[in-house]
């Protein structure tokens, strides 16, 4: 009798066939759908990607190297602010934040539900109403809450109400927790440079939230989700664009 490995409540898969799908998970995570089943969702995350968390090689990539040794000397300063980003797959949003000059830290989790301490299950059946969140530490002497900004509304498409790609659920949806008052008037400041922008190519209204984040609790997530795409450098990082670059005026202040 052939053996068979048990990856979780939802997946029991021949041995040999687990072996074939880790050794070209690469090709597989490209051919395989995520619609709004989250079975796809789970396959992909849960399945393809099964041991591979952790490891000290995670430091050499580009951006994590500079912000692991920044946090050691800069994490308390005057200047250290918070925001948090919902971009829809919080894996490939986390990588582009941490690789921005002047972020000390990321981390990714959940916000906005109705719950506490939610599992990756349970927000991904969408009753918890949970938001995929990256949380961003920076030090805004070195980087302005406006180029996180910018690089948010470019990462993502933000006119796509519970959808980025083939990532379809409340939990995907798009915005942004502000710490401070100034962060929330430059945050609807900015949605609107960029609606300008999207609006003069003739593109939707962006359907973005923009909350303040005070009494909304921040949920840390799975150890397996943290730096994912160090621990996986070729997993799974859908963020469809709207090809819009954001506008070199900015925001006025």
């Amino acid at each position: 009798m052939r053996k068979t490995l048990i990856l979780s409540p939802y997946w029991i898969i021949n041995k040999d066939v687990h072996e074939k799908i880790s050794r070209f998970h690469g090709d597989l995570s490209r051919v395989c759908p995520r619609q709004d089943s989250n079975l796809c969702t789970r396959l992909r995350r849960a399945v393809l990607y099964p041991l591979s968390y952790g490891g000290s090689k995670g430091l050499q990539v580009q951006g994590y190297q500079r912000v692991h040794e920044s946090i050691q000397t800069e994490r308390i300063t005057p200047m250290n602010s918070t925001a948090y980003f919902a971009t829809g797959c919080f894996w490939g949003a986390e990588r582009r934040f941490w690789q921005i000059e002047g972020v000390l830290e990321t981390s990714v989790g959940y916000m906005g539900g109705v719950t506490a301490n939610p599992t990756y299950e349970e927000v991904c059946t969408g009753k918890t109403g949970h938001a995929e969140i990256v949380k961003v530490e920076f030090d805004e002497s070195k980087v302005s809450f406006e180029r996180l900004l910018e690089e948010f509304w470019t990462m993502h498409d933000p006119t796509s109400l519970n959808q980025q790609g083939g990532d379809i659920g409340t939990q995907y949806r798009s915005a942004i927790y502000t710490t401070s008052e100034l962060h929330f008037e430059i945050a609807n400041k900015s949605r609107a440079v960029y609606q300008a922008a999207l609006t003069e190519q003739g593109l939707d209204v962006i359907v973005s939230e923009i909350n303040r984040s005070e009494g909304v609790p921040y949920f840390f997530a799975e150890e397996y989700h943290q730096k994912y795409l160090i621990k996986n450098p070729n997993g799974y990082d859908c963020h469809s664009s709207t090809g819009v670059p954001y506008p070199a005026v900015g925001v006025l202040k």
